[in-house]
């Protein structure tokens, strides 16, 4: 009988990702394990399908050699050793998936298999502020920032000058103990070396063994002009030293740019509320209004400007990032109406409200107000009839 696709076993596509692959082989292997199917004989050897298809499929090499060459990779006519990959009948595979789910009780730490060679120093993160102007311009900073450097002393062993670590004799390096329980074969961390795989009989006293020490580490950043919130820079190699000799993690900067007194920011735009006065307003004329790069800009105002009118000025904005454009800004116009008048204020105000009431002025000088109130007066027809 033709033996059944590998993928079809598992239930997906053959474009299917490794996540993908793992995430169909735990639900197939949790429905069909003997322990939960003790009344359906079949279900063991279904799961025995499940896991020899994933034993194959989780590996980057046996699955490239399976796309290629289908079943006859593995069954001795491609110069394999015959039978079915896995050994165990699985059991290999599905040890896998429940270490992956349970190994934070193993003593594993975070779940997965651990290496006693050298380990990559994690990525560090570090939030700088910076003023909208230097978000505008870009500037050259200099941070300091806590991280976990090589110790000096043992250059990163953790053991004293002229003595090195010893091999674990309880895992012999491996860093990893097998113990058969039942069906299972479950993988933990050494319980001698704590899955290191060696132990340092003298450490070193500065670090005391741990390889690395605290130090206050300060560094130049140059920030491009037009970073916006969020934005993340990425310094190369400084970032945790990694243990036992392993390479340097990256720091990742990101930017939060503050927010400003004056102005308002929409990408490269900027946005700038201006109160005038109401004669200002009426007459027109011009002002005088700040920009970003700390000049002025006159700006002119016509006769008759009124609140949320908007004026536009073209490459008085941001600066674009890695361009040399800019964005622009525009004045948003708010007519203040005046305060704590005294008494002649007011009579002149009266007088200008009677001149504008009167004859041919009547409704010409405020159009809208006019216009409204017609109209509530019309409505107010239409109700009496």
């Amino acid at each position: 009988m033709a033996e059944q696709d590998f993928y079809e076993v598992i239930g997906v596509e053959q474009s299917a990702d490794a996540g993908e692959i793992k995430k169909a082989y735990r639900k197939l292997a949790m429905k069909y394990h003997p322990d939960q199917n003790q009344d359906n004989p079949k279900a063991e050897e279904k799961f025995k399908e499940i896991n020899q298809a994933y034993d194959i499929l989780k590996d980057e090499q046996k699955r490239a050699a399976y796309d290629q060459y289908g079943h006859a990779a593995f069954d001795g006519s491609m110069g394999g050793g015959g039978g079915h990959p896995g050994g165990m009948g699985g059991a290999g595979a599905f040890s896998d998936i429940f270490e992956d789910m349970f190994g934070d009780f193993m003593g594993n730490g975070g779940g997965g298999r651990r290496s006693n060679g050298p380990a990559r120093g994690s990525d560090m993160q570090y939030t700088m502020e910076l003023s909208l102007e230097n978000a505008y311009k870009g500037k050259e900073a200099t941070i300091k920032i806590p991280v976990n450097d090589s110790c000096d002393e043992c250059s990163g062993s953790g053991a004293q000058k002229g003595t090195s670590s010893q091999s674990c004799s309880t895992c012999n390096g491996a860093g990893r103990v097998r113990q058969q329980q039942g069906f299972f074969t479950i993988e933990r961390a050494c319980p001698t070396c704590h899955g290191e795989g060696a132990f340092i009989k003298d450490p070193c006293k500065k670090c005391a063994g741990a390889g690395r020490i605290k130090k206050a580490k300060t560094l130049k950043i140059k920030i491009p002009a037009g970073v916006e919130t969020g934005r993340r820079i990425r310094l190369t190699g400084e970032g945790e030293a990694g243990l036992r000799g392993g390479s340097r993690g990256d720091l990742y900067v990101m930017m939060n740019v503050k927010p400003h007194k004056l102005f308002q920011r929409d990408g490269a735009n900027l946005y700038c509320r201006v109160p005038i006065t109401v004669t200002r307003a009426a007459l027109g004329g011009e002002i005088d209004v700040p920009t970003i790069e700390g000049k002025r800009a006159s700006v002119k105002i016509p006769s008759g400007t009124q609140t949320g009118q908007q004026f536009r000025l073209r490459g008085k904005g941001m600066s674009m990032l890695r361009s040399d454009a800019h964005g622009d800004m525009y004045i948003n116009i708010f007519v203040e109406t005046p305060v704590h008048l005294n008494k002649k204020q007011q009579d002149l105000l009266r007088d200008l409200d009677k001149s504008m009431d009167e004859g041919k002025s009547a409704g010409k000088n405020s159009p809208e107000s006019s216009g409204f109130f017609k109209k509530i007066r019309e409505f107010w027809d239409d109700l009496s009839e």
